[in-house]
């Protein structure tokens, strides 16, 4: 038979030091809720910022320019082959943004390295949006010239102003599904994260070389 010693009112054992303690948390957590910094509110925001709609760059003479807001489209198939008759169509997709979903809950902008992937969302946004960025001092302006060394970088900000990076497939080095070369977002400008613009028929890039890229 047990025998009740306390009344149920009574407090035992380190009971202020529990209520400090408590008192502790809360305060934290409010504190934290009004900088926010609390992983719920720093998803929320940075997926918000990272989907913001961004204006294009419009060409008035027809060229590229350093300097220019574009984005990677793949228009995709409005038919498909009658060897692939029984897949449908691709569709177009636009070059984007793939933020892991750790780095989603923990940090304050997009952060290097960073995937990219293939969206179906075609309105412009800092996901999908890249700036044409000079590497051999260019002026920001300036027409992008076939055969031009040249970055794709992402905005500043959120967007972390990251560049564009591929490299060869190799045995410790590939896209995890695919298999094919890395395509991803780096924070360095390094050999392998610029571009050039070159004509599509290889026996033609040589008489192309130096004018104006069109847009």
């Amino acid at each position: 038979m047990t025998v009740r010693t306390y009344n149920p009112s009574v407090r035992v054992g380190n009971w202020n030091e529990d209520i400090c303690l408590e008192e502790d948390l809360l305060k934290d957590f409010l504190g934290k809720k009004e900088r926010g910094e609390l992983l719920i509110q720093k998803t929320h925001n940075l997926m918000h910022n990272i989907l913001k709609k961004t204006e294009l760059t419009v060409s008035t003479d027809g060229f590229v320019h350093f300097g220019d807001a574009i984005m990677i489209v793949n228009p995709g198939q409005e038919s498909t082959p009658n060897s692939l008759h029984q897949d449908p169509p691709r569709p177009a997709t636009s070059l984007s943004i793939n933020l892991d979903e750790q780095k989603m809950h923990t940090a304050s902008k997009v952060e290097g390295p960073c995937a990219v992937s293939a969206s179906r969302i075609l309105s412009p946004s800092a996901r999908n949006t890249f700036i044409i960025t000079s590497v051999d001092g260019s002026e920001n302006g300036s027409p992008l010239r076939f055969g031009q060394p040249f970055a794709l970088s992402t905005a500043g900000g959120y967007a972390g102003n990251l560049k564009l990076f591929s490299d060869h497939a190799r045995f410790n080095l590939s896209a995890k599904k695919s298999r094919q070369q890395v395509v991803q977002l780096v924070d360095d400008t390094t050999y392998l994260a610029t571009w050039q613009v070159l004509a599509f028929h290889p026996q033609m890039r040589l008489e192309h070389e130096g004018p104006p890229s069109h847009s």
